[in-house]
């Protein structure tokens, strides 16, 4: 019988949820692919305030369901969810490219997705310019590619930026330092989107060849500089990829999968392998969108092939399912619990949030009660916090992990690095500052400090040293801000008390709670 641990004291003024659950995402991803291009999942509006209602409705029943984790396409065509001095804002948003929508949407997104308890991964495609048979005309005055024509190339009546060019390369740089340089995002993400599927090479040259072989390059430069200008500028935000399902096929090279699809190492000359070998990505989440038993690309097989690949690595694997077809809807339990049998396999992203939402397959039936009957809790979940109904100003915590829990405000919150406690100090991730307290942090990554400001309060803490700058004075930690696995840990009570917070240690019950009011 799991051990009650009763806290010491009472909380009766506090606001409990009963149906809070802390979900370890890392282990256990449960997430929706959410479109923007051609609004076709989000928004169906043009009017701002329709489209937050929207999309907080959407996440309300995204939650009820069991996800956990968003990808929210920001970049649908070389323009911006967000505010920018680099991307113009989004004809998806307004009808028009280049026209304020009235709010910062993907500030509003994230926020929404962060009082629930999910995961915001902002999704960009890095080299799509226009859709087909949009022209350079079409877009706003103010768009790069207007501006620099040269910087583009087309294919099938669209448009992308030409990978080659170095100019390119740090247009895409830069505009991911300005995402995860000022929004609260939990990853970077990228599709499918590389060359132009199936771009011609000049005549006479090979699939294999001098051409084709330095177009591999020129993505997997582009690949590995947004990895380092993501750790430069917040080594604790993610990036992860979502590539075509098929890698090469086994007679392209036999250490290829058993299949006969279309490979992406050749059709949009992207070489997985090399990402995941070199860990220039976080994760990886193959669009394996076909059906069990599939003659060209049977589901089992890839989900194998793609296990054994991350192996030896610490990139996570996560798959991609293609719910918009009926076959894969159907099958779906039958296919998580195919994934459940490869221990690499970290859970899965669905397509898309349009089919899931309306059923289709009874896909929303089966994973609202998969996820919450036979798969309720991942394995290192954190601990639920529900009421007790013999003392209603006690509040009971289930703690059977043996790690220290963190509860602000009644809710137990779950953390990608458990709190650390040495020294009678405990020190958690900074995310639980920028979430939970409204202050925004700033990483300098060649100094290794983070700056925490919060309205005239401005904390400046150090990576591996004692003291800590609050404004014009000094103060001594007894325990230094560390980096763990990417993770900056900072002294929750210095923090805490700066901003007005009550903190309390409950020893016994390994319980670090935190008071305050937003």
């Amino acid at each position: 019988m799991k051990k009650l641990i009763l806290s010491l004291c009472a909380l009766s003024a506090l606001s409990f949820n009963p149906k809070v659950q802390a979900m370890n995402r890392m282990n256990n991803m449960r997430g929706i692919w959410i479109s923007t291009v051609y609004n076709l999942d989000f928004p169906k509006t043009t009017n701002p305030e329709l489209q937050k209602q929207e999309f907080k409705s959407y996440l309300d029943e995204l939650r009820e369901i069991g996800i956990n984790t968003v990808i929210v396409q920001i970049r649908p065509s070389a323009d911006a969810f967000y505010n920018s001095k680099i991307n113009p804002w989004s004809k998806f948003l307004t009808g028009s490219q280049g026209q304020y929508p009235g709010y910062d949407p993907l500030e509003f997104m994230i926020e929404e997705a962060h009082k629930r308890g999910m995961e915001f991964h902002a999704w960009l495609n890095p080299y799509r310019v226009t859709t087909e048979g949009t022209t350079l005309n079409e877009l706003s005055p103010t768009h790069p590619a207007r501006k620099n024509p040269n910087w583009t190339i087309s294919h099938n009546d669209a448009l992308f930026y030409n990978p080659e060019l170095e100019v390119v390369k740090v247009h895409i740089e830069e505009t991911i330092q300005e995402i995860v340089e000022n929004y609260n995002i939990d990853a970077i993400h990228f599709d499918d989107y590389f060359y132009p599927p199936n771009y011609p090479l000049p005549d006479g040259e090979l699939k294999d060849g001098i051409v084709a072989d330095k177009r591999r390059e020129h993505i997997n430069d582009m690949v590995k500089r947004v990895h380092d200008i993501i750790m430069e500028t917040n080594p604790s935000v993610k990036f992860g990829i979502s590539p075509m399902g098929i890698w090469k096929n086994d007679f392209s090279d036999l250490t290829g999968s058993s299949t006969t699809g279309g490979e992406s190492y050749y059709t949009i000359y992207a070489d997985t392998r090399t990402w995941i070998k070199n860990e220039w990505i976080d994760y990886i989440v193959p669009q394996i969108y076909w059906e069990i038993g599939h003659k060209s690309a049977d589901y089992e097989t890839l989900v194998k092939w793609w296990a054994n690949e991350v192996e030896g690595t610490d990139v996570d694997l996560y798959i991609g399912q293609g719910i918009y077809k009926d076959e894969v809807a159907m099958e779906i339990e039958q296919q998580l619990n195919i994934n459940k049998e490869y221990y690499k396999v970290k859970g899965s992203i669905f397509f898309t949030m349009d089919d899931l939402l309306d059923n289709r397959g009874s896909s929303k039936d089966t994973l609202k009660a998969y996820y919450s009957g036979s798969n309720p809790q991942p394995p290192k979940i954190l601990p639920d916090i529900f009421t007790d109904n013999f003392a209603d100003n006690f509040t009971r915590f289930e703690n059977n992990t043996g790690q220290t829990m963190l509860v602000i405000n009644g809710e137990v919150i779950n953390t990608p690095e458990p709190p650390i406690l040495e020294n009678g100090t405990t020190l958690v991730p900074i995310r639980v500052i920028t979430e939970y307290f409204g202050a925004k942090v700033t990483w300098n990554n060649n100094a290794k400090t983070d700056s925490i400001k919060k309205d005239s309060k401005n904390i400046l803490l150090t990576i591996g040293h004692h003291i800590a700058k609050i404004n014009d004075l000094f103060y001594e930690l007894k325990l230094a801000p560390r980096l763990v696995n990417n993770t900056t840990m900072v002294p929750i009570r210095l923090i805490s008390e700066q901003f007005g917070a009550e903190i309390k240690w409950h020893g016994e019950d390994k319980v670090v709670e935190i008071n305050f009011n937003h």
